[in-house]
């Protein structure tokens, strides 16, 4: 790395937003202009091409702080927890179960024991990157069960098929339809309301009709969601109900 790339990497953007520790500046080769997105959590990265001075970074954020500001409020998560810290409970609003987790810490490997309503959470305990994977990890499988219980569900209702469900963890999207009929899901859908649980499992499903957002598309979901402009919004912000833990 040269040491203009150097100078970008460590730059510290001034003020803002976002705790420092949020704040990423990361050179690209491919980059052809500056841009700036803001992650799930309130992370704020921006991306510059090789060779860009730190000035115009900081020039640009300037210019671009009001988005910044209003996305890193839209995204930072409402418990307002650090992302480090472990939780002592938590809930699914999506599927209405909640558990308490307990930590019994004693030398040896990391397990964790889901019972009705608790989760325990035994061994080196201090290690709270793997404590967090391990809880990341239960709530894949959760939401592998029960978003893919609802979805056919409501396949089943509507009529519209779909081949298979995946789900994932992504950073920026709540869901995805292919062209082959998969549908991916993002677990941190646990932590939206029922009915907007439902109305992008809805969302995906109207892809496998139309691959686009065309009129048709819309015209579709209004009809199997005529309330769909509300909860579309109610997504947009949803990223605020999902726990840091679950972000990292």
């Amino acid at each position: 790395m040269s040491a203009r790339s150097r100078e970008i990497s460590q730059l510290a953007l001034f003020g803002g937003p976002a705790q420092p520790g949020d704040w990423r500046v990361r050179p690209s080769r491919r980059a052809r202009r500056l841009a700036v997105r803001v992650l799930p959590g309130g992370m704020v990265e921006v991306v510059v091409p090789r060779g860009t001075l730190a000035r115009a970074v900081q020039q640009f954020v300037v210019r671009h702080r009001r988005w910044i500001e209003y996305k890193v409020e839209q995204y930072r998560p409402r418990d307002g927890d650090a992302a480090d810290r472990l939780p002592d409970s938590f809930r699914f609003p999506a599927s209405g179960h909640g558990f308490s987790v307990r930590y019994r810490p004693h030398p040896g490997r990391l397990r964790l024991v889901a019972g009705p309503g608790t989760i325990e959470v035994s061994g080196d305990t201090a290690r709270g990157a793997l404590v967090r994977r391990l809880l990341q990890r239960f709530t894949m499988r959760f939401a592998r069960a029960a978003l893919g219980r609802r979805l056919e569900e409501l396949s089943a209702a509507t009529g519209l098929g779909y081949r298979r469900v995946q789900i994932r963890r992504q950073r920026t999207r709540w869901g995805s339809c292919s062209r082959q009929g998969t549908i991916c899901l993002n677990a941190c859908l646990l932590f939206q309301p029922p009915q907007v649980m439902d109305y992008l499992l809805l969302h995906e499903l109207a892809h496998t009709r139309h691959m686009n957002h065309s009129r048709r598309f819309w015209s579709l979901v209004a009809r199997l969601a005529p309330n769909w402009r509300a909860l579309d919004a109610a997504l947009m912000s949803g990223w605020r109900e999902v726990p840091a833990w679950m972000l990292r």
